[in-house]
């Protein structure tokens, strides 16, 4: 009986340690969001910090300010949903080594 428990205690731990590595990977990644078909991208981190944007040249127009604006904030929501379905594709795993 107790060799049971001392085995799931052992398999907690060790999917303990699998979830702190896989979020320190995702906490390492780097997540490319874009818009106008790739015109404007927007990089962000896995904690969700913003790296980078590029922008096309292409895309500057100064009589059409608020359409820029509206290609970089498509290009950090479609980089976030990214990074969101990563983070939750985590604890798929661990929920399978759980049973549930």
């Amino acid at each position: 009986m107790g060799g049971g428990f001392s085995k799931m205690k052992k398999q907690a731990k060790m999917m303990q340690e699998q979830m702190e590595k896989m979020k320190e990977d995702l906490k390492n990644k780097l997540v490319e969001g874009t818009a106008a078909n790739g015109l404007v991208k927007i990089t962000l981190s896995g904690e969700k910090e913003l790296k980078k944007i590029k922008i096309d040249p292409e895309c500057v127009d100064s009589s059409d300010v608020e359409g820029l604006e509206d290609l970089i904030m498509q290009a950090h929501m479609d980089a976030f949903k990214k990074l969101e379905a990563e983070d939750n594709n985590l604890d798929f795993p661990m929920s399978g080594m759980l049973g549930l």
